[in-house]
C-alpha cells in the first residue's frame, strides 16, 4: 500500500486512493508538491489524459470608461485519477511546479456540482446562449415538470 500524504493547507486526501495506479504528479500519492495560490472554478474540458480545463469568470474594472469588463480565465490542471473530476464540477486548483507546458495547476478538491452547467452548454451550442438567468430558469422548470 502506498504511503498517502497530506497536502496542507487545510486539504485533506480522498477517500478512495488505495487501489490506484501510482501518478507521479498526483499531489496525495505522489511527489508533487503544492505551492502559491490557490482558485475555484468549474470543470469545461476532461478530454485529455488526466488534464483538465477549468475556467473562472472575473471583473476588471476600466478607469477610462467607469464600467467594468467581464473576463473568463481557462487554464489547464492535473486532474489525478484520486480526484477524477468531471466537467461541470466545481473544484479547487492549487499552484503547483510547471507539469507540462501548459499545465502549472492541480486539482486539490471536487466542491460540488454546477446546477445549470449542462441546460448553459446545450443553449450555447444551438446559438442561443443570450438568454437571461430567469428564462434559463424557467426552461430547467418546464424539463422537470416533463420528465415528472
Amino acid at each position: 500500500m502506498e504511503k498517502i500524504k497530506n497536502p496542507g493547507k487545510g486539504i485533506k486526501a480522498p477517500e478512495n486512493i488505495n487501489n490506484l495506479e501510482k501518478d507521479e504528479n498526483c499531489p496525495f500519492t505522489g511527489s508533487l508538491k503544492l505551492r502559491g495560490k490557490s482558485f475555484i472554478g468549474t470543470v469545461v474540458s476532461t478530454k485529455m489524459q488526466r488534464t483538465a480545463v477549468v475556467s473562472w469568470d472575473r471583473k476588471k474594472f476600466l478607469p477610462k470608461y467607469e464600467r467594468y469588463l467581464k473576463l473568463r480565465t481557462k487554464v489547464s490542471a492535473h486532474n489525478s485519477d484520486a480526484i477524477n473530476a468531471k466537467e461541470g464540477d466545481i473544484v479547487m486548483l492549487q499552484e503547483c511546479r510547471p507539469i507540462s507546458k501548459t499545465k502549472h495547476f492541480a486539482i486539490v478538491k471536487i466542491l460540488g456540482k454546477e446546477d445549470t452547467y449542462e441546460l448553459d452548454k446545450r443553449l450555447e451550442e444551438e446559438g442561443k446562449h443570450k438568454f437571461k438567468k430567469k428564462e434559463i430558469e424557467n426552461k430547467k422548470d418546464e424539463e422537470q415538470n416533463e420528465e415528472s
